[in-house]
């Protein structure tokens, strides 16, 4: 069969990355809250988690305020094309504005982890009663969730590890298990645990794995701890569960039986794309910290910014930001185009490489602000320590790694030198 460029995903030929007019307002918009609304509101955010200690996860009231300014100004569930009205590729650039102040901005605009893939589940899967009880309210952000995949005993990279068991008795299942890195799970608002356990163990490997709704209140359920990222507990937190004899009613599954392991790849590639899109945002932050600092201070007769080595840093960062916004705005394109499996590739590129960007700029501007780039007096120690976590988390680099490296034998290519003075075997050879 012939190929042409046109039905290759990978091809840029006319590839049009101009946000629409709606993105442009929307940005407007956002770009005047942050400035106005959420910057200023930092101080009262941290003053008041300090004040209660990291053992308490209640959200900080200010959040809610800015909840109500961004709804006014229409900047709520755009995450979600069919509530939105914008494409991923316009969400990439609104996203990135609020990765400036990732602890603020995502749950102000009701775009927070890991309520987004969560919403994104249930908006495609989800029954008319499930709807109704989870995702209006989630959309309406009265509520939050958590998604309970990754467990403490293996090794989650491969999904089809999970030991935790979703049985079926009678009219019920029974979940019994240990997750771990159960994001939200803390924080007094959330709600419903989305579970990924194995509910026939003896199915195809794909197929053994099913998703159930499970109320937090639930007899059985108990949040162990919250995990610390680097020593410090996130608002929401990262928890461990235990699920013992944990009951819910057989139309508690989400989708179909034996569909978790579908569900979870339709939930993982918006989600990890999101989160790529927030740390070019962190990135951005950081060089701007890195540009201020370096213009301010003075070392050996001349401020920072006029020591070569400082301006390769800054020079360095705007490259590599800039690529990687790039390749994040192709693979956004592409899933409006194509959809999230034809974007796959491209979503794993974003992954590795956004995280990777991220943690490097990070790193020059906590080097350039010296010992205060160590303290909590700036955000960079709390913003390294996320998007460290972030190249583990929604798949490790080398999950995604592995998974380009297969994609890449299987690529349609319009030029084929083999037999013509190439050395080589043909492919498959």
């Amino acid at each position: 069969m012939p190929f042409h460029p046109a039905d290759d995903p990978f091809d840029v030929a006319g590839l049009d990355l101009t946000p629409s007019p709606r993105a442009r307002e929307l940005r407007a918009s956002l770009v005047e809250f942050m400035n106005e609304h959420v910057f200023p509101a930092e101080a009262d955010y941290h003053a008041y988690r300090r004040a209660r200690g990291p053992a308490d996860h209640t959200l900080p009231p200010v959040v809610e305020d800015l909840k109500v300014e961004a709804r006014r100004r229409g900047l709520w569930n755009l995450f979600l094309p069919s509530f939105g009205g914008i494409s991923q590729l316009d969400y990439a650039g609104l996203a990135e504005i609020t990765g400036w102040s990732l602890e603020l901005a995502p749950e102000a605009i009701n775009g927070q982890a890991p309520d987004t893939g969560n919403m994104e589940l249930l908006h495609l899967f989800a029954t008319p009663e499930q709807r109704t009880r989870w995702l209006e309210p989630l959309l309406d952000g009265t509520m939050r969730s958590a998604f309970a995949m990754t467990e403490i005993a293996v090794a989650s990279s491969d999904a089809t590890n999970i030991e935790t068991r979703i049985e079926r008795d009678g009219d019920e299942y029974v979940v019994n298990g240990r997750k771990w890195w159960t994001s939200g799970a803390a924080d007094p608002r959330c709600e419903l645990l989305v579970v990924m356990g194995k509910t026939d163990p003896e199915a195809p490997k794909h197929r053994q794995q099913s998703m159930v709704l499970v109320p937090t209140d639930t007899p059985g359920v108990e949040i162990v701890r919250d995990v610390p990222v680097f020593g410090r507990h996130d608002q929401h937190g990262h928890c461990e569960v235990a699920f013992t004899d944990v009951r819910v009613p057989v139309t508690a599954v989400l989708g179909e039986e034996g569909a978790g392991f579908a569900l979870a790849q339709a939930r993982l590639g918006p989600g990890r794309i999101h989160h790529c899109m927030r740390a070019l945002g962190a990135a951005e932050r950081a060089l701007d910290l890195l540009v201020r600092r370096a213009h301010d201070r003075v070392a050996f007769g001349k401020p920072l910014a006029e020591q070569g080595m400082v301006q390769r840093d800054i020079a360095e960062s705007r490259i590599a930001v800039d690529q990687a916004r790039l390749l994040c705005q192709h693979a956004a394109a592409v899933i409006d185009a194509h959809g999230n499996k034809a974007a796959a590739s491209l979503v794993s590129m974003a992954k590795v490489a956004v995280p990777r960007v991220a943690l490097d700029v990070i790193d020059r501007a906590i080097q350039v602000h010296g010992g205060a780039g160590v303290s909590d007096d700036v955000p960079l120690t709390a913003m390294y320590g996320w998007h460290r976590a972030m190249r583990i988390f929604d798949g490790p680099d080398e999950v995604h790694l592995r998974g380009i490296a297969r994609a890449e034998p299987g690529r349609a290519r319009v030029l084929d030198p083999v037999g013509h003075g190439d050395r080589r075997p043909p492919r498959g050879q």
